[in-house]
């Protein structure tokens, strides 16, 4: 049995390991998982050197919850081995495929480096950015209301203390995070900063230094590859013109706006 992968590309975390998977050309099975079935665009990742195409039919949702105890993706099966969580399964692939060394570095105080990153990461880029998602478009789609534009503005806000964080702290005068090369911190770090982009909020605009990173990044990774992730997410306001099922929207509205207080 191979390497089998449980991901849907509407998600930060799995989008950072499609892409660490395909750009090492590390050989997996896609299963993709539906968070919203039957409101994902329709799209699927094209085929490429490292993953099987995903096939239309019905989404791998049942499988990702027996693999994972949390039942929520990304989440990995290698034979019987399984693992949840994003940083466990890019630190999994990193050791299992001996992948090159600037992902995740030998060097000890480097290597601190990206794990510095990483905790710092949860509760400031990753508490922020993915919000921009729910309010403008997630919650309105679920509830059948727009929230207040104070609500946006006051995630923005925050994000935006996080992003000056990130630029003074972690990017300074780099090319990249912990230097001249591209790693796991670089990828968790975009994935989830192109959220507020995918609904309109450029947060790259007016911000040279952060947005030369994200085009070394793309380049590092390869522009295709990069779009090809993020297709669905830079579409997602195409979900408003979608018809949700009622019983979904009772029992994921209140969750939704829990999630913001």
């Amino acid at each position: 049995m191979g390497l089998e992968l449980y991901l849907d590309l509407l998600s930060q975390p799995c989008r950072s390991i499609y892409i660490f998977a395909r750009s090492n050309n590390i050989p997996f099975e896609f299963k993709h998982v539906e968070l919203f079935k039957g409101s994902v665009l329709g799209k699927r990742p094209a085929a490429g050197s490292g993953a099987e195409q995903p096939h239309a039919g019905p989404s791998n949702s049942e499988g990702a919850g027996k693999v994972s105890l949390l039942k929520k993706v990304p989440a990995l099966k290698d034979g019987d081995f399984t693992l949840a969580e994003c940083t466990a399964i890019l630190l999994y692939l990193t050791r299992k495929y001996n992948t090159p060394d600037h992902w995740y570095p030998s060097d000890i105080q480097k290597r601190a480096q990206v794990d510095e990153y990483l905790s710092w990461h949860h509760a400031n880029i990753r508490a922020n950015a993915p919000k921009t998602m729910w309010i403008k478009v997630l919650i309105p789609l679920f509830t059948g209301q727009p929230l207040p534009s104070e609500k946006l503005q006051e995630v923005m806000e925050g994000l935006s203390t996080s992003l000056k964080q990130f630029e003074e702290r972690f990017l300074q005068d780099k090319a990249f995070i912990i230097g001249s090369e591209i790693s796991l911190a670089d990828l968790v770090a975009i994935v989830e900063l192109m959220q507020p982009v995918g609904v309109g909020c450029d947060i790259f605009e007016d911000r040279p230094r952060l947005m030369e990173w994200r085009r070394r990044v793309e380049d590092a990774v390869g522009k295709e590859l990069f779009f090809q992730a993020h297709e669905m997410i830079l579409n997602i306001k195409e979900l408003s013109n979608i018809q949700i099922d009622p019983q979904l929207k009772e029992q994921l509205a209140p969750v939704l706006m829990k999630m913001l207080k």
